[in-house]
């Protein structure tokens, strides 16, 4: 058990500090871009052929390394409308039911995501465009992505079966947490 708990501290960790520490500002960074492409393109009328495109590329990494530190929160959607209403022990075993079509769906994503970007560092994949940027590292993120929101599913899929066989020992230390965030 001290193995699992380790496990799920150490990935639960390196998600909170990913997320917290780089994905959160690189908000601040995309804001800062557009921002400054703005400014030149309707203040100076200068606009740059390279600002537009590495804001999108950067949402992108944004979008795919955030899933686990939004799984850390409990930041993805539910159906609420009954899913708050049950106990937690039933919560725990709708998640474990409804894990296996997360699981499926992240196993494909992380198998296509590999295959893509594998391809892509291989050609050392452009762009295209204008600014003709290396786009391997945003391919490179999915999986990535990808197999950090896998992990802390399997966080997530150990604490909601522990929840079942025990649900008065760790349902309060679930509502604990919980009501940190309110």
């Amino acid at each position: 058990m001290r193995y699992l708990t380790t496990f799920i501290q150490g990935i639960t960790w390196f998600n909170e500090r990913l997320g917290r520490w780089f994905i959160s500002y690189l908000a601040f960074v995309i804001f800062a871009l557009l921002l400054f492409e703005m400014v030149a393109r309707y203040v100076f009328s200068s606009p740059t052929i390279w600002a537009t495109e590495l804001t999108q590329m950067m949402f992108g990494a944004y979008v795919m390394l955030s899933g686990g530190y939004l799984l850390v929160h409990r930041g993805h959607l539910n159906v609420d409308i009954f899913y708050d209403r049950f106990k937690p022990r039933t919560r725990a075993m709708v998640d474990i039911v409804t894990s296996l079509l997360f699981f499926a769906f992240l196993l494909v994503l992380l198998k296509e995501g590999w295959q893509m970007a594998e391809d892509a560092m291989g050609r050392w994949e452009r762009s295209h465009s204008a600014w003709n940027p290396p786009v391997w590292p945003l391919r490179a993120a999915v999986p990535v992505g990808a197999a950090l929101l896998f992990l802390q599913g399997v966080c997530k899929l150990i604490e909601d079966i522990a929840i079942v066989i025990d649900p008065r020992r760790f349902a309060g230390a679930q509502a604990d947490e919980e009501s940190e965030y309110l």
